[in-house]
């Protein structure tokens, strides 16, 4: 039977590729976006609580084990769950590259206080970092994916962060920041460690202090790196055993992804933190400004804000905004109008047989009323 390294080693070549099957892509962002405008849902009618059971119909298959939806926002509320791995719909879930946008308010928030600017380089925040050479590389492109550093292929999970990164810089070359949108972990490793570079405190207790005690958020928390399990009741993760029928139970594993993917938490907290979030209470008008300003130059069907958001336009014109993640046996996200008349949080456990973006790709065309093209996924 493959052991939880092997996985883990899957895991990271999927993830740091910016191929994680559960990100949300059916439209495009203009390569121009500075100004991309409010998230929108063009339908006019309420929540379509019929299609929202349809979209979870059918499980568990060999695919996904169980999956739950939560949908909250002035268009009504509604929440579902399938499958014998889901216990409840407040089960705790590992939430994966989701906890990248606590990471990146508790940037803004510094940024708000003055202690860093987004245009601030690493070089500048944490002296000896990147290599001598290295072109200069800022908060803003940390946070929206267009550094141009090296994905994090040399990582493994016995790393503490400061040696994964410096594993992922002995690998490879770095491009030139700004010019292209990779989606790469090391980016918000390099965040968490400017966190603790400028406040001088651990990153888990800035998430907790800025974010968790103000929100309430009573399920959420960073677990510590030797810290691999998870609270009851919680969703498991069941991952297929590469060779043979068998599914393997991995709900209880290294929290490898630190400020990049290590959380956990429960959909109740997430749609209370990214509605909050989209409210403007965690962040000052010019901070909230940022969250949603996406890089005019970069470049690819994929762009994130310098907020760390992810922009998804639909076929019908819709706009919803969030981000989703994965680690073996989960795969989640949260996406909102900005108007907040819809705010949707999933959480399902694939068994990494297929791709799991069908599954993805079915719940948000139910939960914001959109066509989804039948070619998609």
């Amino acid at each position: 039977m493959a052991n939880l390294g092997e996985y883990k080693r899957r895991w990271r070549t999927v993830a740091a590729a910016g191929a994680v099957a559960a990100v949300l892509v059916v439209g495009t962002v203009p390569a121009v976006a500075a100004d991309p405008g409010h998230g929108v849902v063009r339908g006019d009618r309420g929540l379509d609580k019929e299609a929202l059971r349809a979209a979870l119909a059918g499980l568990p298959d060999e695919n996904v084990t169980g999956g739950l939806i939560r949908m909250s926002g002035t268009d009504g509320r509604w929440s579902g769950t399938a499958g014998p791995s889901v216990p409840s719909a407040d089960a705790h879930f590992r939430i994966g590259s989701v906890t990248k946008i606590f990471t990146s308010t508790v940037l803004l928030q510094l940024a708000a206080e003055g202690r860093l600017t987004l245009d601030d380089t690493v070089q500048e925040l944490m002296p000896g970092l990147l290599p001598a050479g290295y072109f200069p590389v800022t908060v803003g492109q940390l946070l929206s994916h267009t550094s141009g550093l090296q994905i994090m292929t040399c990582a493994t999970e016995d790393m503490s962060p400061r040696e994964a990164v410096d594993a992922s810089l002995a690998c490879g070359e770095p491009t030139e920041p700004g010019r292209a949108t990779r989606y790469n972990g090391i980016n918000y490793f390099i965040a968490g460690l400017i966190i603790e570079q400028v406040t001088g405190h651990a990153y888990g207790s800035e998430v907790r202090t800025r974010i968790l005690t103000p929100l309430r958020l009573r399920d959420t928390y960073v677990p510590a790196l030797d810290d691999w399990s998870i609270p009851a009741p919680y969703t498991r993760g069941l991952v297929a055993v590469p060779g043979s029928g068998e599914l393997k139970d991995v709900s209880v594993q290294n929290p490898y992804g630190w400020a990049e993917g290590g959380m956990i938490s429960n959909a109740p907290d997430l749609a209370r933190f990214f509605t909050a979030l989209y409210r403007g209470r965690l962040l000052p008008p010019a901070q909230q400004k940022d969250l949603f300003r996406m890089p005019a130059a970069a470049s690819g069907d994929t762009q994130f804000s310098y907020g760390g958001l992810q922009r998804t336009e639909f076929p019908d014109g819709t706009v919803v905004w969030g981000k989703s993640g994965h680690v073996p046996g989960y795969t989640s996200g949260a996406f909102a109008s900005r108007d907040l008349r819809r705010v949707l949080v999933y959480a399902l456990n694939p068994t990494d047989r297929s791709p799991e973006l069908p599954y993805v790709l079915r719940i948000a065309g139910a939960a914001f009323d959109v066509p989804i093209p039948a070619t998609a996924g």
